[in-house]
């Protein structure tokens, strides 16, 4: 107990207290940010978590929400799962649990898009539960504080990082003598990973449990934890047409899995083809055509080349580019004044928005 005491009294003192989900015992808030803050930094998340709310207040009005719109609040963000997640969440949380959350961490985890440590995170913030959390941060907290070696993101090491959590938890005893106590414990542990007991050049002298480090008291803190087994990312590459014809733009919605999933992106073909000869097999009138410089998207499990060609189709020709759109799974032209309307992956929207801003789209 001795470390949960020391942790929460660093929280309470030196922890971060004024971010926008804190301070609040309702679920649905607690619930998305911490949905919106895995495999992503607090900084990227502060102005999408604010846009989303002011866009879906609540839990019913994100269920009730077309799927279109809560891809577009999320575009950017990246690992576009958690949003397909998020909604199926709100949904089931309206249809099985009558729009009420799950009280506790074993309801919770049921949830789509909910993993165990998740679902303890809520329930600690918002009931006061004793519930072990372990994301990456805390991970690399116990890593060092108990010099755990191997792959923390292996199944034995894990699971020796679990049962450690679980043993630092509050007792019940305490926890009934102070209602905030797993709340400021487990920001404590967010915190110390965050700010303190970083990845990189950790800041060891401003730690409360540096006289229980067994990696800082053997020198090994630049050691510990073991990095993750990276494995070589294959090479994949495709090419897309950007397709336009005065004041509109050609997109296709992605399937609802994969990659995308459920977003707006650019018709994609072979990127062996000449631009001339893709948009003939699209049902496309090409009246100019330039291919731009390639560039590079990275995923989780791949690289991605790109080789963008920008296709102007025929003004005149506007009824045959509509049916050829329709052809298309999912194809629309879209108004360039209505492109902030549609969810678009990042790399895309990245290489949209310096074509309008250099006048190539019109």
């Amino acid at each position: 107990m001795k470390i949960a005491s020391r942790l929460v009294a660093w929280q309470r003192k030196h922890g971060r207290h004024g971010l926008p989900w804190q301070h609040t015992r309702d679920p649905y808030r607690v619930w998305l940010s911490e949905i919106m803050l895995q495999q992503t930094q607090v900084t990227a998340v502060l102005d999408y978590y604010q846009r989303f709310l002011s866009q879906f207040p609540t839990v019913k009005a994100l269920a009730e929400a077309p799927a279109d719109q809560v891809m577009a609040q999320w575009a950017g963000l990246g690992y576009y799962a958690r949003a397909r997640n998020l909604h199926a969440c709100a949904k089931q949380v309206m249809s099985t649990w009558n729009g009420k959350f799950p009280p506790d961490a074993s309801g919770l985890a049921t949830l789509p898009g909910i993993g165990p440590s998740t679902a303890a995170a809520i329930a600690a913030f918002c009931y006061g539960e004793r519930a072990a959390i372990l994301d990456g941060n805390v991970k690399r907290v116990l890593a060092r504080l108990f010099a755990i070696e191997g792959d923390p993101t292996s199944r034995p090491t894990e699971l020796q990082l679990w049962s450690l959590a679980r043993d630092l938890v509050p007792t019940a005893r305490a926890c009934a003598a102070d209602p905030d106590l797993m709340s400021a414990y487990t920001q404590g542990l967010m915190d110390l990973g965050a700010t303190v007991c970083t990845r990189g050049r950790p800041k060891c002298e401003a730690c409360p449990l540096k006289k229980d480090c067994l990696a800082l008291l053997q020198g090994r803190c630049d050691e510990l934890p073991w990095p993750r087994t990276r494995k070589v990312l294959p090479e994949r590459s495709t090419a897309m047409l950007i397709a336009h014809r005065p004041g509109y733009l050609l997109l296709v919605q992605r399937p609802t899995t994969g990659i995308w999933g459920g977003l707006w992106s650019l018709p994609e073909c072979d990127p062996a083809l000449e631009p001339i000869q893709a948009c003939e097999r699209l049902g496309l009138a090409l009246n100019t055509a330039d291919t731009l410089a390639e560039f590079v998207h990275v995923f989780t499990h791949y690289r991605l080349t790109i080789r963008p060609h920008l296709v102007q189709i025929k003004p005149d020709r506007s009824a045959h580019a509509d049916r050829a759109a329709r052809l298309m799974n999912g194809g629309e032209w879209v108004s360039l004044s209505n492109l902030h309307e549609r969810g678009l992956p990042a790399p895309v929207r990245k290489l949209l928005d310096g074509l309008l801003a250099a006048g190539l789209l019109a």
